[in-house]
């Protein structure tokens, strides 16, 4: 296909071995989306390392990367709602989706998801020209007072806590968090394949440990009610549009996480409840993937690990290949995500939940000592431990990530 020129062509055998890329970064991605403690980066990393040897264009190995990252922003929020369901008495301290689940309203909440994902998708594509354009512009001055920035953004964090104990949970948390982020970002990662060093263990530990930890007397999934989604179409419609909009800054400003772009998101909706965290929260988790790949394409600056990947693979920068591979995906992680999530959830349900929450952790250690060694499983206990702090205070779980903005900070 040719796409500098002004001429497309069309060719039958391209376009099928496009598709098949395409379905294989759907299939790793439907894997990576489901299993705990498994992400789309390490697919990804692992695809870099071998993409020389895979028969085939080295674009579509990208578009398989793509493809993977994608549907993995659908389908992650199935394990996210049906593991780490604390006991029914710590509702109100619980996770957004976890509240809608112990509520018996946990199909909902899937269905909420996959309507915040698609409308991100739908809405990034007219805004990505603007969107790329008006970033581009304001990318040096960011880049020159980015210390700046992030320290507004630490301060927010802090100050828009609804008490005073959430604001000292959420200082403690950046300060503990950061700490960490100082000390083992640049630590040697010794596992068996290349894992982009220290961040798997600390993310895992940071906002998996705790959750899984806090579950282990939990009473696992209720009965789940229909699925009838009770938040009007214009609501999903506005709340996938802040989403959206949040995941562009994602996308282009380093160390600002879809978790604190979805919390900026929603103080302008205070009133949006557990239902429009889950909304916001997928539109800013899939735009970022859109956001992303056109900050690699116009800045040259890879902001997740997919596109670390995918520059470290040498993969051209094709953007009608790449962004063509995306919108297949998320057609497809759309269909997967209503029709896997119902059985997951009822699965889980009917399972020992003590035993489930603790198999589920062994298999994290395992995944963490298989990328990064022994000194990544210490790492990730000791991130488990600091991501206990803000649960504790009735904080945002947000505050964790700094463990990536102070050294950003301390290193501008």
């Amino acid at each position: 296909m040719e796409t500098l020129g002004a001429r497309v062509v069309f060719d039958p055998g391209e376009t099928l071995l496009f598709f098949g890329f395409v379905a294989g970064g759907v299939a790793l991605g439907t894997v990576s989306g489901l299993t705990p403690g498994i992400h789309a980066n390490t697919f990804a990393l692992l695809l870099a390392g071998v993409a020389p040897s895979v028969p085939g264009p080295v674009r579509f190995v990208g578009a398989a990367m793509l493809a993977a990252g994608t549907v993995h922003t659908f389908l992650d929020v199935v394990p996210a709602l049906a593991l780490g369901v604390p006991d029914p008495a710590m509702a109100s301290s619980a996770l957004p989706g976890h509240q809608l689940v112990l509520a018996g309203q946990g199909r909902e909440a899937i269905r909420l998801s996959a309507l915040g994902s698609a409308g991100a998708v739908v809405l990034a594509v007219p805004l990505a020209v603007p969107m790329t354009r008006a970033m581009t512009a304001v990318y040096p001055t960011l880049l020159a007072n980015l210390s700046l920035v992030l320290g507004a953004v630490v301060v927010a964090l802090i100050a828009t806590e609804a008490t005073n104990r959430g604001r000292v949970g959420a200082a403690l948390s950046v300060l503990a968090s950061g700490g960490l982020g100082v000390a083992a970002l640049d630590l040697p990662a010794g596992g068996l394949v290349a894992s982009g060093g220290m961040l798997a263990p600390l993310f895992t530990g940071l906002f998996g440990g705790p959750v899984l930890l806090d579950a282990l007397t939990g009473e696992g999934v209720p009965a789940q009610e229909e699925p009838r989604v009770t938040v009007s179409r214009r609501a999903v419609a506005g709340l996938a549009s802040l989403g959206t909009v949040a995941g562009a800054v994602v996308g282009y400003v380093p160390g600002v996480s879809s978790a604190i772009a979805a919390t900026a998101a929603l103080l302008a909706v205070p009133d949006g409840g557990p239902r429009g965290f889950v909304v916001t929260t997928s539109g800013v988790n899939t735009a970022n993937t859109i956001f992303a790949l056109l900050a690699l394409v116009t800045l040259g600056t890879p902001r997740t690990g997919v596109m670390v990947a995918v520059q470290e693979a040498g993969v051209p920068l094709d953007l009608p290949v790449l962004l063509g591979s995306v919108l297949a995906a998320a057609a497809a992680g759309f269909v997967l995500v209503v029709a896997v999530g119902d059985s997951y959830l009822r699965w889980v349900g009917r399972a020992n939940y003590t035993k489930l929450s603790v198999g589920v952790l062994c298999l994290i250690v395992v995944v963490v000592g298989v990328l990064t060694g022994p000194l990544g499983i210490g790492v990730f206990a000791v991130s488990t431990v600091v991501g206990l702090i803000p649960v504790r205070f009735q904080a945002r779980r947000a505050a964790l990530m700094g463990v990536l903005l102070v050294p950003l900070i301390l290193g501008g």
